[in-house]
């Protein structure tokens, strides 16, 4: 769920998009219920995860993201605001966070839709619009500000994540610059996104971990941060194929939006039920707070089990 928007996309986004309504239902089917998660085994949290290299950011300190796209004010806070105002924005959310748990230091960051899916085939047919390298570095030199992460966020669309990431290795080679996928617009048996749920496979995730981690022995660098979105079974298979490298942290993030209650249940459903290595909390300014809902406070989201180590606003 991480678009508030799509739009018809050419090969490049350069100019601002027009934004289209998903047509696919957004709110996420209500998962089982205590009672029926009590029956099945428990997961094992924390995960083995493998050795820490110097210069891992987890689990000593925990990530906070805005998320969008300067193109649109409808994808979320990062393009909602002017960049002073999101920055100072940004500031705020940090210094509430770390008052809530200062034993995890906040480290800041930005989380750019850097291949954005669309309604649309596009010049390539791919359903997906790529964002350029002018508004990339844009975006990156906003993050610098702030001695934050950049996280681009990819949406194949009808492509793969082997056409998507080997053109943005030059970015992601930056210590500072971190990947996000998105099984939701990954439509693998030909549907148009937003009318459908997408997935990804252990094997996508293996695949862009892979590509991570060799970036990390070739450049030097410290491990880099790789965030799944998640918020329905079919969204993730086989995650238990999911090759675990401490050159990689792996984040699955529950990604759906609605009441508090609902987004727990999600949380507990498709996220602890599912341990892979770090888990993450998504909330969205604009549909958390739909039909008088509350919007998660960090108190809130804390008191889930694991805590989640990666915090994002849209």
């Amino acid at each position: 769920m991480c678009s508030a928007a799509l739009w018809p996309g050419a090969a490049h986004a350069q100019t601002p998009p027009k934004p289209a309504h998903k047509k696919a239902v957004r709110h996420p089917r209500k998962p089982a219920g205590d009672s029926a998660l009590k029956k099945a085994s428990t997961p094992k949290w924390p995960v083995d995860v493998p050795p820490l290299m110097p210069g891992s950011i987890l689990p000593e300190k925990r990530i906070l993201a805005f998320y969008g796209n300067p193109l649109s004010k409808g994808m979320g806070i990062l393009g909602a605001l002017p960049p002073e105002k999101m920055l100072a924005r940004l500031d705020t959310e940090v210094a509430k966070w770390n008052a809530a748990d200062p034993s995890h230091p906040v480290q800041p960051a930005l989380q750019l839709i850097a291949v954005v899916a669309s309604r649309t085939p596009g010049t390539a047919g791919k359903f997906r619009t790529r964002m350029d390298s002018a508004l990339i570095e844009k975006v990156y030199g906003w993050a610098q500000q702030k001695h934050a992460l950049l996280f681009l966020d990819i949406q194949v669309g009808q492509g793969t994540l082997q056409e998507e990431l080997p053109r943005l290795a030059k970015f992601l080679e930056r210590p500072d610059v971190e990947l996000a996928i998105d099984p939701e617009f990954s439509m693998k048996h030909g549907a148009i996104p937003a009318q459908k749920i997408g997935t990804f496979d252990a094997a996508d995730v293996n695949y862009a971990s892979s590509l991570l981690q060799d970036l990390v022995t070739r450049e030097r660098i410290p491990p880099k941060i790789l965030v799944v979105h998640r918020w329905t079974h079919d969204m993730l298979t086989n995650y238990k194929k999911i090759a675990l490298d401490p050159r990689v942290q792996i984040v699955v993030d529950m990604d759906g939006w609605g009441s508090p209650e609902r987004k727990i249940d999600t949380y507990k459903a498709w996220v602890y039920r599912y341990p892979v290595e770090y888990t993450g909390f998504k909330i969205f300014y604009h549909n958390d707070t739909k039909h008088g809902w509350r919007l998660m406070s960090p108190a809130d989201v804390l008191a889930l089990t694991p805590q989640p180590l990666y915090i994002q606003y849209q």
